[in-house]
């Protein structure tokens, strides 16, 4: 779909696209983008501002605008960031308070940045995008880390898992727990 519009006496042009199959995941089709940018020869031309996230601004110089899909994804995985850093800070100051000891959450906390490894790892042997329901699972593998989880609790969250394992949505959550 292609529009105009006329700001401050500057004309605008958007482009909008969807994007499919083998970039399922916004962020495989904005790196093969910036790859083919990258590859241009922008010397008669100004090479194009990459805009993330917020709005777009009027301005004298080419932009691409990443907006759709990515801007929820970008806004999804910033808060849920905040809420795992809060959690965080949370188990520790319980351990702390549990323990008497400021360096024993630090130990307890240890396999949390293992398990995030492990769950990239997961995702690239299913071929499968890093989405936010993964990062949901992620949050509650850490939760579970921290809280001691007992052999009966994981494999019914075992599974819980494989059901969803397939579906295109929560295959995410599945591979991270």
């Amino acid at each position: 779909m292609l529009s105009f519009e006329w700001k401050d006496a500057l004309r605008d042009r958007f482009y909008t696209a969807a994007l499919a199959r083998d970039f399922e995941a916004p962020l495989d089709g904005m790196l093969t983008v910036q790859k083919a940018l990258d590859a241009q020869d922008w010397t008669a031309l100004a090479k194009p501002d990459i805009i993330l996230h917020g709005q777009l601004e009027v301005e004298t110089k080419p932009a691409l605008h990443w907006d759709g899909d990515w801007e929820v994804t970008w806004v999804t995985v910033r808060d849920m960031g905040g809420a795992f850093d809060v959690a965080l800070l949370g188990i520790y100051i319980l351990v702390v308070a549990q323990f008497g000891s400021c360096k024993l959450p630090l130990l307890v906390l240890t396999p949390v940045p293992l398990a995030f490894i492990g769950i990239l790892g997961c995702h690239w042997l299913f071929g499968a995008p890093f989405s936010a329901t993964s990062m949901i699972g992620f949050i509650d593998l850490a939760s579970n880390i921290a809280g001691n989880l007992i052999l009966r609790t994981a494999l019914a969250a075992l599974n819980g898992a494989v059901v969803i394992l397939t579906d295109p949505i929560f295959q995410g959550l599945a591979i991270s727990l």
